[in-house]
């Protein structure tokens, strides 16, 4: 007998009971697609959080304050943010800007109101520094910043919100009790799925001061280096500078303010990404061993029936390894169909948003999933095959 009629046997072995041999397959379908869409889906997550920190500008430094030493001689000043400014101490650095951001602010227009997610004050370089181009319209002039205009650029979502289907250009809005006209609208931008990034007003730093923050502190401060190359030194510059002006002893090793470089953020949160979605596969390859369990007591059961059948074919002079051979046929037939179909189930699922977040296949975890989905069934359908394969053809044949 030679192999494809061997594998026609199998076939007809699994076509005896159609029931059995769809449920075993759910189990290694479930398997499959589990493990190739939960690592599409922290492939996604780990995509759209390195385009947002690429579309922050990886030749950008953002300083933030860490509010220690309890004083207000330890919070970043638009001063400080001038000095950096400097040509001779900082030659690397090529644009400063100070940000201030509202935490809540209602944009209203005509009786429709819209919470806007972030609403910052800064100056017309924050534009470049955070790859925010305008889309439509214009960014706001330093002058606006030295008079503290009240103008605004809103992002996508606001426009949307705010006027639907009506263009928002010299459109008024009130925003803290104050009439701000909008000049432009933001560009889109790709979100996260978490929080959007297109529901942003930028407005001169001076005005939101005045209407919403107050003159206190700044939030942040962003510095764009003079290219992806010297990051590393205007960062170094950017302390230096810092230290003096908030009087930092170099020998205490903490500062009251904290520097992030986007390329190494980015960096950091690769590997990170990379650990999150091993840990998916890791855990929806549960759901395989527990298919390949399933394989198991089917086929053990397929034995039990078919006892007679084996004796039959032993007395008739079919050797030991033939029927090994069927019984892990089927046993692999079984997985790869179930895989196959796992795989059409998770390209299919990946289609959709999960939890917030647009999948994105990787193509080695489908070898992956299914070479897996293979190996289980030939290891699980091992013991029911070499079972069958043990028994004597007197003792089948007396099988009741």
């Amino acid at each position: 007998m030679n192999f494809f009629e061997v594998v026609r046997f199998s076939l007809r072995g699994l076509s005896a009971n159609k029931l059995r041999s769809a449920l075993t397959m759910l189990g290694i379908l479930i398997g499959v697609a589990a493990v190739i869409l939960l690592v599409a889906v922290g492939n996604g997550s780990a995509q759209a959080i390195s385009d947002r920190i690429e579309a922050l500008g990886t030749n950008t430094i953002t300083v933030m304050s860490t509010g220690r030493g309890g004083s207000s001689s330890t919070a970043l000043t638009r001063d400080m943010a001038e000095a950096l400014t400097d040509p001779e101490l900082a030659p690397d650095v090529r644009s400063v800007s100070p940000v201030v951001s509202a935490s809540s602010a209602t944009m209203t227009y005509e009786g429709s109101d819209h919470p806007v997610a972030t609403f910052v004050g800064t100056t017309p370089s924050w534009f470049s520094a955070s790859t925010t181009p305008v889309g439509r319209g214009a960014a706001f002039s330093d002058d606006d910043v030295d008079q503290g205009r009240r103008v605004v650029v809103v992002g996508q979502t606001v426009a949307e919100e705010l006027f639907p289907g009506v263009d928002p250009i010299d459109k008024q809005v009130t925003v803290g009790g104050a009439l701000f006209t909008i000049v432009g609208v933001l560009a889109a931008k790709s979100s996260t799925g978490f929080n959007d990034a297109n529901d942003t007003a930028v407005a001169p730093l001076t005005a939101v001061q005045q209407v919403l923050t107050g003159y206190g502190a700044l939030t942040s401060i962003i510095v764009e280096a003079a290219s992806p190359g010297k990051v590393d030194a205007a960062q170094s510059e950017v302390s230096t500078i810092l230290d003096r002006k908030l009087d930092v002893d170099a020998s205490s090793g903490s500062t009251p303010y904290r520097i992030q470089n986007a390329s190494s953020l980015l960096e950091t949160q690769t590997e990170t990404a990379d650990t999150f979605t091993t840990l998916l596969g890791a855990v929806a390859a549960i759901s395989l061993l527990v298919g390949g369990i399933g394989i198991t007591n089917i086929m053990l059961v397929t034995v039990t029936e078919r006892t007679r059948e084996i004796g039959i074919r032993k007395a008739l002079g079919a050797p030991r390894r033939l029927i090994l051979t069927q019984f892990l046929i089927e046993a692999s037939l079984l997985s790869v169909l179930g895989g196959a179909l796992g795989v059409a189930a998770a390209l299919i699922g990946s289609r959709f948003e999960i939890v917030g977040v647009k999948p994105v296949i990787v193509p080695s975890s489908i070898g992956y999933a299914v070479g897996v989905s293979i190996a289980i069934g030939l290891f699980f359908g091992g013991l029911p095959a070499a079972r069958a394969a043990r028994l004597r053809p007197i003792d089948a044949l007396r099988y009741e």
